[in-house]
């Protein structure tokens, strides 16, 4: 796959400076006492060319039609009252979405452990729907194990990923394939075009709104992906893998700590609240 051009968005700028505002709000429930205290201690990453913002999401957002891996109907509407984060991916990445599905994957367990797979959804919606059926979502979810409580990936129709994309402002376009071209791992078949895509966590509090958003690379090297995607990565996609740059990269302890401020509580590693 082509090297991922990272697409940073104005306004994340601005909402950078809405941080020191928004910390002192929990997209879970209100806070009391103690656990308000510590609450108002944690706080999201504020580099790697995220912020905190407040954007509500429109109906025709909110509403759009997605298909799971297993073929069943959902919008992002359906997951109001859950702490959501969403990432860009497509199964058919060479690069940096191996490292993505990786990260989100151990971050799935971590939650689970902490027994808070019901109030937090990890989405990733893919941005090449014309190849990503369900069947292969299911196919490339399996390689990291299989579904997992709260992890699950998604497609829209091609109208609805430009549409959905669109409003996050999440880059994405079709590129020639490289010379020579890559196999597929599913089908061993050569690879014919490839997806030019940002870096994009986007995350929603319970109400439905845009609450925080990371433009950067995945640092995956505490939670390695499974061999048969590493076989499949290019040069660039290995120097992603084994030497990542920590300043322009995201790892799942700083995405729990999104996810940590928006529950109102610390979720540690080692899974208890």
């Amino acid at each position: 796959m082509a090297l991922l051009r990272r697409r940073y968005r104005g306004w994340v700028a601005a909402g950078v400076a809405l941080l020191a505002v928004g910390l002192a709000a929990c997209g879970g429930g209100p806070a009391t006492g103690k656990a308000q205290a510590a609450a108002s201690q944690l706080n999201p990453p504020a580099a790697l060319g995220g912020g905190a913002v407040k954007v509500p999401l429109p109906a025709s957002i909110a509403g759009l039609p997605l298909t799971t891996a297993a073929g069943q109907r959902t919008t992002l509407g359906a997951y109001r009252g859950k702490i959501v984060m969403i990432a860009d991916f497509l199964t058919l990445c060479q690069d940096m979405c191996p490292m993505i599905s990786a990260n989100v994957a151990a971050m799935a367990r971590q939650i689970q452990a902490a027994g808070l797979a019901e109030q937090v959804a990890l989405l990733e919606i893919t941005v090449d729907p014309q190849r990503d059926t369900p069947a292969r979502l299911t196919a490339y979810q399996r390689l990291f194990g299989g579904k997992l409580p709260g992890w699950t990936l998604l497609r829209a129709t091609p109208a609805g990923t430009a549409a959905l994309w669109k409003f996050f402002h999440v880059y994405y376009q079709r590129e020639p394939e490289d010379n020579p071209p890559g196999i597929d791992w599913l089908t061993g078949k050569r690879l014919t075009y490839d997806v030019e895509h940002g870096n994009n966590l986007i995350f929603l509090s319970p109400a439905g709104a845009e609450r925080y958003v990371l433009d950067a690379a995945a640092d995956a090297r505490g939670a390695l992906p499974p061999g048969r995607l590493v076989r499949f990565l290019n040069g660039q996609g290995l120097t992603n893998l084994y030497h990542p740059a920590p300043a322009d990269s995201w790892t799942v302890p700083e995405a729990m700590q999104v996810v940590s401020w928006l529950a109102g509580r610390k979720i540690p590693a080692g899974g208890s609240p």
